[in-house]
């Protein structure tokens, strides 16, 4: 066996987690596979570049030398890759193509419209990156011409000294009730009056479970477990009652249930436009930032519920 990328990606996972089974979940395969993989490993090189016991995994002198060239080496890589791809991406330049990221944002949709109406002669599509993947880096590459991304509160996007990114709003999450929850027709509802429910959560990105258990916390109660679910499929659950669901606010209520405000606004998403900086001689960034905040009005026009909760905070958004 020759060793390649993949191997030395292995090796660096394992070095710095110190734990094969930690590595393996970083990697996303099986703890069985990435121990025989290390055992191929070991076979080629000729010997050992961990010491593994109960304590986990540490470099031999042999894994040290192999971590020193790998770190060199996939950096390396990952360069040339971002280099040929922009190369590539940009071969043409052609403006009346735009390719648009989307990832934890409900904007997505609304604002490829508007782009759609203020530049008829573009031909706009959507990309939805790979396990939440990052959209700077699609960005800096040339892979998308734009993006919109969901951020937890007001946490910002990836930095990268290439992409611009303008925030867009800052919105409440509500939670999804059965139209016959007992709470379904107030104008507000506390998490602490939600806390035996089975909860899901529908914008999957950043660090959202952890800030709503800290939310939970906060109001008195841990809860009892976080699901994670795409629209259509929280909708299908609490339809029949079985669980509530953390959305993002300017969805038009499906049939059989409704988005309720949480008091106090404990859980907040900021919507972020992005575009590479050196496409702005290429792209009108202003009208394409209006399209952005258009999309947003058009999301609050479309859920009565959320303008009213705007008039009564309107210093939120």
């Amino acid at each position: 066996m020759e060793l390649d990328l993949r191997h030395l990606r292995m090796v660096v996972a394992v070095a710095e987690s110190g734990s094969v089974t930690k590595a393996a979940a970083v990697l996303g395969i099986a703890q069985p596979a990435l121990t025989a993989q290390l055992n191929r490993i070991d076979r080629a090189l000729g010997g050992s570049v961990f010491v593994r016991d109960r304590n986990g995994a540490r470099s031999t002198e042999l894994g040290d030398l192999v971590l020193r060239h790998a770190r060199v080496l996939l950096p390396a890589m990952a360069t040339l890759t971002d280099d040929v791809q922009r190369l590539v991406n940009s071969s043409d330049n052609d403006p009346g193509a735009l390719r648009v990221g989307v990832a934890g944002s409900g904007l997505g949709g609304l604002f490829v419209n508007r782009l759609h109406s203020a530049l008829p002669g573009a031909e706009v599509t959507t990309v939805l990156p790979r396990g939440g993947g990052d959209l700077s880096g699609a960005l800096a590459c040339g892979t998308i011409e734009l993006a919109v991304t969901g951020m937890c509160s007001d946490a910002p996007p990836p930095a990268s000294e290439s992409v611009t990114w303008t925030r867009v709003s800052t919105d409440p999450l509500f939670v999804l009730l059965h139209e016959r929850h007992e709470y379904a027709d107030k104008p507000e509802v506390t998490l602490a009056e939600l806390a035996e429910e089975q909860w899901l959560s529908v914008p999957d990105h950043s660090c959202l479970e952890s800030c709503f258990v800290s939310a939970c916390v906060r109001a008195g109660f841990a809860p009892s477990a976080v699901g994670e679910a795409d629209w259509t499929t929280a909708v299908d659950q609490v339809r029949t009652g079985r669980a509530v669901a953390l959305v993002e606010p300017g969805q038009p209520d499906p049939p059989g249930v409704r988005a309720v405000p949480l008091t106090g606004a404990p859980l907040r998403r900021t919507h972020y436009l992005g575009w590479r900086r050196d496409v702005r001689g290429l792209l009108d960034t202003e009208l394409i930032e209006d399209a952005a905040f258009r999309a947003h009005r058009d999301a609050v026009a479309r859920s009565p519920q959320y303008g009213l909760w705007l008039e009564r905070h309107p210093n939120i958004g």
